[in-house]
C-alpha cells in the first residue's frame, strides 16, 4: 500500500515515514499544504496522513479541496490534543479518522491499517483467500497454517491483491501502489514478483487475466 504523509515538522514527518516504511508501506512525504494538495490530487494513494497546521495551505483547506474534487482517499487527520474544534471541523470536512498529538506511533499504524482495511471492504485484519491467510497487522502470511517467507516487495504485492481479492488489478495500478514517488518504476518487475510469489503459494492462487492484469480469488 502507498501512503502520503503531509506534516511540516521535519522530525515528526521522518518518524512517521520510518515507521510506515518499516511496516511495509511505500511512503511519499510533503512538508506544506500546497505540495501535499498537489500530490494527493495527482497520485493514487491508499491512505493520506494530513496535519491540520500546515504552511502555505492549512490541512482543512487541503482536505476540503480534495473532497470537492471527488477524491475519496481515506484521510487520517493529525490534530492538537487541546483543539477539539479542529477534530469536529476535520470530520465535517471529510476526514475519515483523526489522532491527537502527541501520539504513540503504534496508534497511527493501527488507524492506517483500519482505514486501508475498511476502504477495501474488510472488517478484520486477517484476509483469507483460499488456503492463503494474510495478517495485515503483523504482515505474516501462511498457507494451510504453514508460514511463508516473503520479501518486502512480494508482501506488498500479495497484500494489495488480497485486499482487493476478486478484482482484476493492472500492472500499472500495482506499480503505482507498490512504489513511492522516488522509486525508479518499471512495471516489468511486477511480472518478476508475481513469478516468485507463484512458487511460494498454491497453484492458480494468482491468476493472469490476459491483457488486463492479475487477480486473486478465494473465500
Amino acid at each position: 500500500m502507498r501512503i502520503l504523509v503531509v506534516e511540516d515538522d521535519t522530525n515528526l514527518n521522518r518518524q512517521i515515514k520510518d515507521a510506515l516504511t518499516e511496516a511495509g508501506y511505500a511512503v511519499d512525504v510533503a512538508f506544506d499544504g500546497e505540495e501535499g494538495h498537489f500530490l494527493g490530487d495527482t497520485e493514487p494513494y491508499d491512505t493520506i496522513i494530513l496535519d491540520i497546521g500546515l504552511p502555505q495551505m492549512d490541512g482543512l483547506s487541503v482536505l476540503e479541496e480534495w473532497r470537492r474534487a471527488g477524491k475519496t482517499t481515506p484521510v487520517l487527520l493529525l490534530t492538537a490534543r487541546d483543539r477539539w474544534s479542529d477534530k469536529v471541523q476535520g470530520i465535517d470536512a471529510g476526514a475519515d479518522d483523526y489522532v491527537a498529538k502527541p501520539f504513540h506511533m503504534e496508534e497511527v499504524l493501527a488507524r492506517v491499517r483500519a482505514l486501508v482495511r475498511r476502504a477495501a471492504g474488510h472488517a478484520s485484519n486477517e484476509i483469507v483467500c483460499g488456503a492463503v491467510r494474510l495478517d495485515a497487522r503483523s504482515g505474516k502470511v501462511t498457507v494451510e497454517g504453514q508460514s511463508v517467507k516473503l520479501t518486502s516487495h512480494e508482501l506488498r504485492l500479495l497484500s494489495y491483491l488480497m485486499h482487493h481479492k476478486g478484482k482484476v488489478i493492472s500492472r500499472t495500478e500495482l506499480t503505482e501502489h507498490l512504489y513511492d514517488q522516488d522509486f525508479d518504476r518499471d512495471s516489468n518487475t511486477i511480472e518478476v514478483f508475481v513469478g516468485r510469489l507463484r512458487k511460494k503459494l498454491p497453484e492458480d492462487c494468482i491468476q493472469t487475466v490476459r491483457g488486463l492484469g492479475y487477480q486473486i480469488l478465494g473465500d
